[in-house]
This record gives structure tokens, C-alpha cells and sequence, in this order.
């Protein structure tokens, strides 16, 4: 039986992707199937990151083809291509950044930098070309936490380069000043540095930029949902009912300002004794489920209160690099791995295909 392009479709129709749940035919991942005698070629595009994925993923589309009648040999290309995906409505994006992710949260204090970085670096370990802004102009932590020290370079004297560490590129207003110093300016002067770090600072063909937002919804998130093209949101929470009241009215912002949101991130759902192994839930239970459920978004993940997170993040070396295969990074690599997926399944952001249109006099 001579081995057809409907046969190996249909094998391939079999193939679900554990991280999408979709298969791989309707999900348009198959391309370039070519068939030689018994040897089949073809290649396999994931729209996100998962150099942790390509193997398994490999070994499941192979044992399917190989399964079919008169297939003697079977040759995958397995990989990842990120592309740029819409944004707000009427906003351009940015040159050398693809898509751009905002981590939120309504109030301070429930681990939303810590996740923010844990993110970029879970994303980044997956093949993902990965920067990170802290926009947090009042209270810069990302030079703490990705252990990076020293004042960015110029090299035209009107941009900057990023500073560097773990892979991951890093611009904060914390490089430019005495960590001690308070930062005592007016809402304009910190909507104008948050811009300018955006803007000015030289991106290096970024997948994904990462913004670790200041909590609350005042004037740098109406700035960010006006000017910078936003692909989604994820907002971080703990199951603390006054932590979900604000967060709930940092979602909404996003919601009014058509930024679609990810997922949220339920921190500090329980405690485990450093001792004992005991859990508690001492600051609630159930809350960012509920909240998922009310808004109809997906709960990413419920991340325990451990000491560790708070030490390895304090120390300069997140989580994801410093235990990479230990559970908690783990969870991180999933939220990264959900937000990516979440990403690819936009709509593909086509202003670069249309030519420019330009009017002379002739």
C-alpha cells in the first residue's frame, strides 16, 4: 500500500499536544509534509517556547506516522517559532519586541515581582529570547532580584543598552539610582521614565518583554494601556479577600482597556512548614479559583509560601535558576509554558506584511 498525505494526517489527527490539549493537524502545527516511498518527511511548528517539550513531542508524532501502513521511516522537525501577535487597537508595535506581557496585581505585597521574574526566566529556559522592565519606578527590586549591579551604557548617547544576567536582558530605573534614595517624583515624571525606559531602551529581538507593573491602577497603567502595545495580562494575587478586591479592580482596568487577560497567579495559597512539612492556608483558601470562575479566566497556578522563594529571590538568584527541576520551579515553567500558549492562540499581528503607503507630488 503506497503511503498517501491524507494517511499520515489522519495519524497525526491522533497526536494531541499535551500543553495545548489540541491536536496537531487542527491546530495547523504540521507543515511541509513530504512523502518519499515509504519515508516520510515533515516538520512540526510550536507557537511557543518548549525546548523541555521537543523530545516528547518528537517521540509522539513518530511512533503515529510510523504506525502507518507502509511507512518505513519517519523524519520530524520539531520546534518552536514565536511571532508577534495583536495588540490594543490603534497601538503600532514596538521595533525588536514581539509581544509584550504585563504582570499586575491591585495591591503590593503578594509576590507579583517575584513572579514576574520567575516568568521571564521560566520562559527563557524554554528557548524564548526573554527581556524584562520594572516599572515599578518607586520601587525597583529586579537589580536585587536578578542579581545585577552597575549603570547601563550609551552608545549613541540617546538610547541604552539593557543590562544582562541568567540570559534574560533587564532595564530599571533602579540602575540610574542610589538604591537609599526615595524617588520623589509627580505621576507625569514617572509616566515620562516609564516611557523613556520603554522606548529608549535597546531591545534585542525580544520574543517576550516582561513588565513587572507597580501595584494599583493609577497613572502608569493608563499610560502603559494607552501607549505601549500590550499583548495580555496576568495578574497576581494571594487568596486573601482583600488581595482579590484589589485585584479584581486591577482586571477590570485591563478589561476596559482591551488588554486581554492571561491568567492570574494565586500566591501564598499555603503555607509549608520549613520543619515539618505541615500545610496551612492561613491566608485563605479557594480565593483565586472563585475569582477565575466569576471572571472566566484560568487560574495559572497556586503557588505555595515557602522560604526559599523569598530567599532566592532576595539573594539574586530566582527560583527557576536556582532549583531549576525542584517543584516550585516547576510550577513556574507551567505558568510560563500556559501564558506563552495563551499568546499564540492571538491573532498574529500582520502590520508588517502591508507595504508602507506614501503620496507624492508628481
Amino acid at each position: 500500500m503506497s503511503v498517501t498525505e491524507t494517511n499520515v494526517k489522519s495519524a497525526l489527527t491522533q497526536v494531541i499536544d499535551p500543553n495545548t490539549n489540541k491536536d496537531l493537524i487542527t491546530s495547523k502545527s504540521v507543515k511541509n509534509i513530504q512523502i518519499q516511498g515509504s519515508v516520510v518527511n515533515f516538520e512540526v511548528e510550536l507557537g511557543y517556547p518548549a525546548q523541555s517539550q521537543l523530545e516528547l513531542i518528537r517521540g509522539l508524532v513518530v511512533a503515529a506516522v510510523a504506525a502507518v501502513e507502509g511507512v518505513s521511516a519517519v523524519n520530524a522537525n520539531v520546534y518552536s517559532k514565536i511571532v508577534a501577535h495583536t495588540a490594543q487597537r490603534g497601538i503600532k508595535l514596538m521595533p525588536n519586541v514581539k509581544n509584550i506581557i504585563a504582570v499586575a496585581s491591585g495591591k503590593g505585597g503578594v509576590g507579583k515581582s517575584t513572579t514576574a521574574v520567575n516568568l521571564a526566566l521560566a520562559l527563557q529556559a524554554e528557548g524564548a529570547r526573554v527581556g524584562i522592565l520594572d516599572a515599578d519606578i518607586y520601587g525597583p527590586s529586579l537589580p536585587m532580584m536578578m542579581g545585577i549591579s552597575g549603570r547601563p551604557e550609551s552608545l549613541d548617547g540617546k538610547s541604552m543598552e539593557p543590562l544582562e544576567n541568567y540570559g534574560v536582558q533587564v532595564s530599571s530605573i533602579g540602575f540610574m539610582i542610589d538604591p537609599a534614595e526615595p524617588m520623589v517624583w509627580r505621576g507625569p515624571m514617572v509616566t515620562q521614565a516609564l516611557v523613556q525606559l520603554l522606548e529608549q531602551t535597546n531591545w534585542r529581538d525580544l520574543d517576550y518583554l516582561v513588565i513587572d507593573m507597580p501595584p494599583g491602577t493609577g497613572d502608569v497603567q493608563l499610560t502603559l494601556s494607552q501607549k505601549v502595545p500590550v499583548t495580555g495580562a496576568v495578574i497576581v494575587t494571594t487568596p486573601q479577600d482583600i488581595a482579590l478586591l484589589d485585584a479584581r479592580k486591577g482586571l477590570k482596568m485591563f478589561e476596559k482597556v482591551g488588554i486581554p487577560i492571561l491568567g492570574i497567579v494565586e500566591n501564598m495559597s499555603t503555607h509549608i512548614c520549613s520543619n515539618c512539612g505541615h500545610q496551612e492556608a492561613i491566608f485563605g483558601a479557594g480565593g483565586g479559583a472563585k475569582m477565575c470562575a466569576e471572571y472566566g479566566v484560568e487560574l495559572l497556578a497556586a503557588m505555595p509560601l515557602t522560604m526559599s522563594i523569598r530567599e532566592q529571590a532576595d539573594s539574586g538568584s530566582p527560583t527557576v535558576v536556582a532549583d531549576p527541576t525542584g517543584t516550585v520551579a516547576t510550577l513556574y515553567k507551567e505558568i510560563a509554558r500556559k501564558v506563552a500558549i495563551k499568546v499564540a492562540e492571538k491573532a498574529k499581528d500582520m502590520s508588517s506584511k502591508f507595504p508602507t503607503i506614501t503620496v507624492q507630488h508628481t
